[in-house]
């Protein structure tokens, strides 16, 4: 595996002074590098939830029907806060005088060029999702505020994002466009930010391994070696993994739909076996490249197919009503995020618990994956260089792709409202748009090819991630671990497709609310864990 390089300047300027060393935890039976008991425990936990899952269909599939709506209404005000903590700490953060701290130290360069950065970091952070939502999203938003307020039996039980725009179309898109931006824009990305800031600064510059538990260091000390350390990092291999599971169950369903509707594929249960097998014996090949030989150009690949399928869709479709409706749309996502954000008084709670809810708590499932990635590839760039880098570049692309797709899809139901698209499932939202453009073939070929390579490189790079925390922190594991972390998430993920029916996207994102919501208060504690130390280091090295 080709790593990043250990050149002098990016040594640790002052480590912190602890009784820990990488491998003095570590068991090497045949041949692994196992961080025991991370490892073992998180290994046979996954084992056993795979095993119990298929035994008890019947009801593993009651209860994933039922975990993910009592999560996210419950707890709905929670998952909304800490959403609003995490984008006003990163913003304190890169405004304050600790946004002058440089990953690694004041002479550290850069390991990647801007370019490689932001395709590896774009690649792992959203890129099945977007794939996945970039039509049906906007189209559901649009939809439900152009309605205004649902009702049934004359009461009043669902509201639209922002209470909505009945019959005025122009202004259902404005707002449509601002509640879809909300949910791929700044809160997303500012949970991503804090765990890969954390990451990278107590790694980089105080010396402690690539973990989750070294960043809770200024809070526990050196009993992050032990249990709380132990129970931290496990957290986090279930959050990842069922983060990375739930993905790869939206990429193999869309994948899957595309086909079909390409060629008349099935999509039974032994198309999913083996789309989900192809997809990770090619994530396998990538992990074992490792990270510059397998993962960054992959991501980079992803990045140049996804931008031409996205400029396509601009020029072959209405291109001045996408170009309006994006600037209209990022213009009220910019004028509605606090009341987007706010978690208390809802009315919109079909919007808040059963969109932002959910997705706030798979931004968090995926944040030990996406954080530790992107900590990975960035040293070398100061605090605030680093949380604008991560938050407001992404925000942006997310907006012209969300305007592009979704854009193209709501302007087709405004200029026939019998059009396909409006009743088109999730998963064939993109697929059904592109078919009332020029060289439909070609361009859904096109999609489902990125489909699939945003299906690879979110698996390898997750599995690497995961490797490294049940390795304790080393980036340079036995080749057979990788294989066995990446072997189990698409076990995972085909697991919950089968076991869910047909609800089986439930399943998915049942498990990732369950994993996400125990790791919000982790997120929360690390807050005040990283303040503490970047003060800390600010004051030692001025």
């Amino acid at each position: 595996m080709s790593e990043i390089s250990e050149d002098p300047v990016h040594e640790a300027p002052q480590p912190i002074e602890t009784d820990y060393e990488i491998g003095q935890h570590n068991i090497t039976p045949f041949g692994l590098d196992i961080h025991n008991p991370v490892f073992a425990i998180s290994g046979l936990a996954v084992i056993a939830f795979v095993l119990v899952t298929l035994m008890f269909q019947s009801g593993a599939e009651e209860f994933f029907g039922w975990l993910r709506p009592f999560l996210t209404s419950t707890f709905d005000w929670f998952f909304l806060s800490a959403g609003n903590v995490f984008v006003l700490f990163s913003i304190f953060l890169m405004l304050s005088p600790l946004g002058k701290v440089r990953l690694g130290g004041k002479d550290a360069k850069a390991d990647y060029g801007y370019l490689g950065w932001f395709a590896m970091l774009f690649a792992a952070g959203m890129g099945i999702g977007l794939m996945f939502y970039g039509v049906s999203e906007p189209m559901s938003h649009y939809s439900s505020s152009l309605g205004g307020i649902a009702e049934a039996d004359g009461v009043r039980t669902d509201w639209a994002p922002l209470g909505g725009a009945a019959g005025d179309p122009e202004a259902a898109r404005s707002l449509g466009m601002a509640a879809t931006i909300f949910h791929w824009g700044l809160h997303p990305w500012a949970i991503y930010a804090v765990v890969a800031l954390s990451l990278a600064f107590f790694t980089y510059n105080n010396g402690l391994p690539l973990t989750l538990r070294s960043a809770f260091y200024p809070i526990l000390g050196d009993r992050v070696w032990g249990w709380w350390g132990h129970i931290i990092d496990i957290l986090a291999v279930f959050a990842t993994l069922f983060g990375l599971a739930t993905s790869l169950g939206l990429g193999t369903t869309q994948a899957l739909a595309g086909f079909n509707f390409l060629f008349g594929w099935g999509t039974g249960s032994v198309a999913i076996v083996i789309l989900i097998a192809v997809i990770t014996a090619m994530a396998t090949i990538s992990v074992i490249r490792g990270l510059d030989g397998g993962v960054k150009i992959l991501s980079e690949i992803n990045i140049a197919i996804a931008l031409l399928l996205l400029v396509f869709v601009i020029i072959a479709g209405p291109t001045a009503a996408i170009v309006s409706g994006t600037i209209s749309g990022g213009l009220a996502y910019a004028k509605e995020i606090i009341p987007l954000s706010n978690p208390f008084g809802r009315e919109d709670t079909n919007f808040s618990q059963g969109w932002t809810s959910f997705y706030w708590a798979w931004w968090i499932s995926w944040s030990p994956f996406v954080g530790m990635f992107i900590a990975r590839v960035s040293r070398g760039r100061t605090v605030r260089e680093f949380i604008f880098c991560v938050m407001v570049i992404p925000t942006l692309v997310s907006i012209v792709w969300m305007g592009g797709f979704g854009g193209t899809a709501v302007s087709q139901l405004m200029a026939d409202s019998d059009a396909a698209v409006g009743s088109a499932s999730l998963e064939l939202g993109m697929f059904v748009m592109l078919q009332e453009l020029p060289l439909t073939g070609i361009a859904s070929f096109i999609g489902i090819v990125l489909v699939l390579v945003f299906f690879v490189t979110s698996s390898d790079s997750g599995s690497l991630v995961i490797d490294t925390i049940t390795a304790g922190g080393k980036t340079d594991a036995p080749v057979s671990q990788r294989i066995f972390w990446c072997s189990f998430e698409g076990i995972v993920a085909a697991t919950l497709l089968l076991v869910g029916g047909a609800s089986a996207l439930n399943a998915l994102q049942a498990m990732a609310v369950s994993t996400g919501f125990p790791f919000a208060i982790v997120l929360l504690v690390m807050c005040v864990s990283l303040y503490i130390g970047l003060r800390r280091f600010k004051k030692e090295h001025p």
